[in-house]
């Protein structure tokens, strides 16, 4: 149980109904003498009541027990759930309001709530909160306002003022649910694609009995023979392949969306990305850089791999300057001496920025498997959807319309050169790279 301080008592809206109507009555009794001495006795009796009402709040030391529960660490762009438990120690029904002082980054003032608390009894009221950006959050003080029946007094606690330290993490709950899904072959609820393995980078795993479903032509006469049975072979997808998320941390991908940049969706979904991969066998490493190259884990697929992504990604922040391409083809040349799937989460706006990074591009290519990753700007779509009214929303709907064209003109113009891309709505970025990359697997891209 946390630490109370307990403090001097607040006069409540009741207390000052009463007051008021007690300076109108005096008012009245000006004109009407006869009411005076019922006024005094009215005033009187809310002192006495008032006084009353303060010895049935602190006669009590410990009225009111509480605390604040909170997970070890919070998920970015997740709702995350914040649990109190009140308890009442008085004799009697107490009015509680429970005030919360939340951390700054969510400028919320309003997490409060009203309740009623029988005697010897608790309650657990739970509320969830958003965080939209990695960091560390300090939570103050849990304030608990309780008026007695008479409720003309209330009396507060503050418990855990010393206040608390949560740490904001890449979305590790998206991660979570992406793992469960795969493990429960239910990926498709989410729109994960089923693939038809194409390529032979397959490598055979165990015999087992036909089921249902199985392809045929993998069946081995030879087994069914001997155990009287259909049998067929079951193969995996070959493993130990190195998987890098490279990640531009540029201006470009200071874009909000829904709250959160453009960076901490590329940095979530390389959160899950890795995962799968480390689940499938692969070896998941991750590469940031912007005008200079940032951080920098080697891929494998050893225990604590996911562990080291995660606590680097928890580190890294985006900036307005221009991303260096040239860096980031010399550190790939120099650090990745085998050919890796390279996922690259960035975004251009135009053709002329494809262009200027193209030469980069093309050489990061011909050693490794390169998806270039960007963002579908979903305020174009909206504003080419929408009719048009006056000359100025035609002009407005004829530059989104130019805009969103260049977007589908940069996927062709990479096509063109042998890269592979992704344009996907930032809230669809997890799926379709998964997506992407399983579909490489099963082709024997990889």
């Amino acid at each position: 149980m946390f630490k109370k301080y307990y403090l001097s008592f607040f006069l409540s809206n009741r207390f000052f109904v009463g007051i008021s109507i007690s300076v109108l009555l005096l008012m009245l009794a000006y004109f009407f003498p006869l009411i005076l001495s019922l006024v005094k006795m009215a005033v009187v009796g809310l002192g006495i009541l008032t006084f009353i009402d303060i010895l049935l709040l602190y006669r009590w030391k410990e009225g009111i027990e509480a605390e604040r529960v909170l997970p070890d660490r919070f998920s970015n762009g997740d709702d995350n759930d914040v649990l109190w438990r009140v308890a009442n120690q008085y004799p009697y029904t107490i009015k509680l309001e429970i005030i919360d002082e939340l951390p700054i980054q969510f400028q919320n003032r309003d997490a409060r709530h009203r309740c009623h608390l029988p005697s010897d009894q608790s309650q657990s009221i739970r509320y969830t909160l958003r965080p939209t950006e990695r960091g560390q959050y300090f939570f103050g003080a849990l304030n608990i306002f309780a008026a007695s029946p008479l409720g003309l007094v209330q009396r507060r606690y503050r418990f855990a003022a010393e206040g608390k330290m949560i740490a904001v993490y890449p979305s590790f709950l998206q991660m979570r649910q992406y793992e469960l899904l795969a493990a429960t072959n239910r990926l498709q609820e989410y729109g994960i694609k089923r693939i038809r393995r194409i390529g032979q980078s397959m490598e055979f795993e165990q015999i087992r009995e036909y089921v249902s479903g199985d392809d045929y032509r993998n069946v081995n006469w030879k087994a069914s023979a001997r155990h009287n049975d259909i049998m067929v072979n079951q193969y995996e997808d070959e493993k130990a392949q190195p998987i890098v998320n490279v990640i531009d941390k540029g201006r470009v991908m200071r874009m909000p969306f829904e709250q959160l940049s453009l960076l901490d969706y590329a940095i979530n979904a390389t959160l899950v990305i890795a995962n799968i991969a480390l689940k499938k066998g692969d070896k998941a490493g991750l590469l940031t850089f912007s005008h200079q190259i940032g951080s920098m884990v080697a891929p494998a697929k050893r225990g604590d791999q996911l562990w080291r992504i995660q606590e680097t990604l928890y580190q890294e922040s985006t900036n307005f300057l221009e991303t260096d391409y040239e860096k980031l083809f010399i550190t790939v040349r120099r650090q990745l001496n085998h050919r890796c799937l390279l996922l690259l989460y960035t975004n251009f706006e135009s053709l002329a920025a494809l262009h200027r990074q193209l030469p980069f591009l093309r050489r990061l290519a011909k050693s490794h498997l390169l998806v270039v990753i960007f963002f579908e700007n979903t305020e174009l779509r909206r504003l080419t959807n929408a009719p048009a009214l006056d000359i100025e929303e035609v002009y407005q709907k004829t530059i989104a319309e130019k805009m969103a064209f260049e977007k589908r003109q940069i996927v062709k113009e990479l096509q063109a050169h042998g890269i592979q891309s992704i344009l996907t709505t930032p809230q669809n970025l997890s799926v379709n790279t998964l997506n992407k990359y399983l579909e490489l697997k099963a082709r024997g891209m990889i």
